[in-house]
């Protein structure tokens, strides 16, 4: 525990604030990893990525910086395409899909929302649109859209951007269970969902895609800082992203974040009661997979909280899902407050990040994400998920109050209640995300 008068005295320090809004280290670091290019789960730019953070917390100051290595399926991109008509309508595979080629008649969904998938889906090839409307009452992810046209009957899957731009967007399938999807899956721009649903409507198209499907290997990073404490506060985000752009927004800024947090508590170490653990998880992109790794060997009690950075620096404003824990929005709004810096709540269930597999076992999480008043994810997993979406301003302003939130939740005045797994289940349930999680083989209950 930091003693009462290195804690008084870094309280009432702001030099950190200073240093932290002229710092580069976490700007540098962001240009590091979009540099790198394809930072696919398994693959050897993956494994550049996790090297380069391990590295980067070491300059930062932090303890005992290194990798820990985990098999995972493999998934490569080869070539799509789909053909309607008398020409070919570009296309990208989805990851983890299979390889293969099916033809069926082409049945527009729309947005797919549940009902929809309840017409005679049986050999044809669906097409969803990547958002909800705005009436709907919750987000409803691209894999559960896939397996209600699974379940369905349907032989292929076409997932459609909403986002003008000519933009295909990516995104895994598979389940924990069954890493590779059951039928081919491929992303169309909304321009070329456009022109399927007005052109070939009910007639008859072909998907053709191949994929390189192997055995791969995976890594989380970890460090640490702080007193050597039984508990930790775990301060997290994702390294890899999907190969077709430089994963900068998703999630390379993640990432530079917690590093620009690590360096600026390497400069308050005084100020923190609890040792604060920063683990970088790999494959998340392909279905949470090293954080549920890392979930099934440490014991939740010995978690105080998770913060996960996953979605910030989009925007000025922060924006946390605390998953109904009543003292992490206390937590975010004494830190608003504090900062004069707005943070936005949410006290749903939010289990599409690498907090989740904790969360589900009782830890308290937040999910850090930026306001930006757009549906979905915007640029994310498209070709436009590029470095000049973001600006260094962000960067350390997000991190001057996320820093401020990991010392506030190692403060030993903070204890945040865990919860029984069953109080989780009850809460998605209660919240219409329970029938979905169910599908996509998410239900952990």
């Amino acid at each position: 525990m930091a003693n009462s008068e290195d804690r008084t005295r870094s309280d009432r320090d702001t030099d950190w604030i200073g240093g932290t809004f002229l710092s580069d280290v976490g700007w540098e670091h962001l240009e590091t990893l979009v540099d790198i290019g394809d930072r696919m789960a398994g693959t050897e730019g993956e494994r550049r990525g996790a090297e380069a953070t391990r590295d980067a917390f070491e300059d930062a100051g932090a303890r005992n910086a290194h990798l820990e290595g985990f098999s995972i399926q493999g998934w490569e991109r080869g070539d799509s395409a789909i053909a309607a008509g008398d020409r070919e309508h570009r296309s990208i595979a989805l990851p983890r899909s299979p390889a293969g080629s099916v033809s069926g008649e082409l049945v527009d969904l729309g947005y797919g929302l549940p009902e929809d998938f309840e017409a005679d889906l049986e050999g044809t090839i669906v097409m969803v649109s990547s958002d909800v409307p705005d009436w709907f009452d919750r987000f409803i992810h691209r894999r559960e859209k896939y397996y209600r046209a699974v379940e369905a009957g349907a032989a292929g899957f076409v997932f459609h951007n909403h986002v003008l731009g000519r933009l295909p967007p990516t995104g895994s399938v598979g389940t924990p269970e069954d890493p590779i999807g059951e039928v081919p899956a491929v992303g169309v721009s909304k321009e070329v969902g456009d022109r399927l649903a007005r052109r070939f409507e009910n007639e008859e198209i072909g998907i053709d895609l191949t994929a390189t499907i192997e055995e791969a290997t995976s890594a989380n990073v970890h460090a640490t800082l702080g007193p050597e404490t039984d508990r930790e506060v775990w301060v997290t985000s994702h390294v890899d992203a999907h190969d077709i752009a430089e994963g900068a927004l998703d999630n390379g800024a993640g990432t530079a974040t917690v590093v620009e947090v690590a360096r600026a508590l390497a400069a308050r170490k005084g100020a923190l009661d609890t040792r604060v653990r920063f683990v970088v998880f790999g494959a998340e992109e392909v279905g949470l997979v090293g954080s549920a790794y890392e979930a099934e060997r440490v014991d939740p009690e010995s978690v105080k909280a998770i913060l996960n950075n996953d979605g910030v620096c989009r925007g000025r404003t922060l924006s946390l899902y605390t998953h109904g824990f009543p003292e992490l929005e206390a937590v975010a709004d004494e830190i608003a407050d504090r900062t004069g810096h707005p943070i936005g709540t949410t006290p749903e269930q939010g289990p599409h990040s690498d907090h989740w597999p904790f969360v589900v076992r009782g830890v308290p999480g937040y999910h850090a994400m930026s306001e930006t008043g757009d549906r979905g994810r915007g640029w994310g997993h498209t070709e436009a998920d590029t470095l000049d979406k973001l600006d260094r301003r962000t960067l350390r302003e997000s991190a001057i109050v996320l820093t401020e939130l990991a010392v506030e939740l190692a403060n030993d005045d903070i204890e945040i209640d865990h919860r029984e797994p069953e109080e989780v289940a009850v809460a998605l349930e209660r919240e219409d995300q329970a029938e979905g999680m169910k599908i996509i083989g998410d239900w952990p209950f």
